[in-house]
């Protein structure tokens, strides 16, 4: 009779228990998200288990986080939390995530550098992507011995960008950023651009300062290689650029739609109608297209040009004076027509 007792009471108990245990596996293993595409978390420094949970709750059902907390407190997660982007998708369970999120596993960004005009912007644009201060990235790009020990100055350090997409982890330093952006410019650089800027007369940093310029006078590639070698052309003949995106940028005015005659006397190294050769720097973070068309500039005899009066973005060309003149007065008239001031 205790025998039967006994058992009457243990077979509930192992059901209850089976059944809990049925339950807590279900949630360990079953599908932590609620969203039905991969999600993205992102873990500071900072964060602690409470902080991380909370940046879970919106795409984790009540249930999945609760195991999420009890299984971190028991494996050691909370004593060292890795900060990073990580990929939560549909289908993996509680167990899967925290092993992820413990070992570090993130998942990487794809970070595209910005065509800034300012180091300020590039700093900005870069921290909204990663986990950067863009004010320690902003100092850092004007400090003159960092500039120097990477081989520029605080005018040419923006050259050491090229302006294409990479693959970086979210939560990576300032300097492991440089070092791979260092790392990307030289093997951009490869022999054969290295060759045909020395080909031209120009360093790569010439070469990206030019094709700055080229870039903020048009965003048609194609016409690019024109207007490169019309630069070209009047360096050799050590005549001024005279190119007006260097007043806006001498006069940080990046809304500037048309340049009047008293802006030409604005006193900076950056004035290419008061000096002569190229600016100390780029007025930007020149494109690939642009400094491709240095490296590959057309050939032709032109010394001037104009935007063309069609507001197309493209140019009419001249090689003398005079029939310059004629193109520029066709293209104030076309600004004066609209009401362009």
């Amino acid at each position: 009779m205790q025998t039967y007792k006994k058992k009457f009471y243990i077979i509930p108990i192992v059901i209850c228990a089976l059944a809990m245990a049925g339950v807590f596996v279900y949630y360990l293993t079953g599908s932590f998200s609620k969203s039905e595409q991969c999600e993205y978390i992102y873990i500071d420094d900072d964060d602690n288990l409470d902080s991380v949970t909370a940046k879970m709750a919106p795409i984790a059902s009540e249930q999945a986080l609760l195991s999420f907390k009890l299984l971190s407190l028991h494996t050691g997660y909370t004593k060292k939390i890795r900060s990073g982007r990580y990929a939560i998708l549909p289908e993996e369970g509680t167990i899967s995530i925290l092993r992820k999120l413990k070992n570090g596993h993130q998942e990487p960004v794809r970070l595209t550098i910005p065509e800034s005009r300012t180091t300020d912007r590039l700093a900005g644009a870069l921290s909204r992507k990663l986990m950067i201060d863009s004010l320690a990235l902003s100092i850092l790009l004007k400090d003159s011995a960092f500039c120097a020990a990477q081989g520029y100055d605080t005018a040419t350090i923006v050259c050491m960008f090229v302006p294409n997409t990479y693959e970086v982890y979210w939560n990576t330093s300032i300097e492991n950023l440089m070092n791979r952006m260092k790392k990307e410019h030289n093997r951009f650089w490869d022999n054969n651009r290295q060759e045909k800027a020395t080909a031209i007369g120009l360093d790569p940093n010439e070469v990206c300062t030019l094709a700055s310029i080229i870039d903020e006078e048009t965003s048609n590639n194609p016409e690019k290689p024109m207007i490169a070698r019309m630069y070209l052309n009047r360096l050799k003949k050590g005549m001024p650029l005279q190119a007006d995106p260097t007043v806006k940028f001498a006069l940080k005015d990046f809304a500037l739609k048309r340049i009047y005659h008293d802006m030409l006397n604005v006193k900076s190294p950056y004035n290419t109608y008061k000096n002569t050769g190229l600016p100390p720097g780029p007025i930007k973070i020149a494109s690939v297209a642009g400094i491709d068309a240095v490296l590959n500039a057309a050939n032709h005899n032109y010394l001037y040009m104009c935007a063309k009066e069609d507001f197309s973005g493209t140019h009419n060309f001249a090689t003398t004076y005079s029939e310059h003149l004629k193109n520029a007065a066709k293209y104030a008239k076309a600004l004066n027509e609209r009401g362009i001031k």
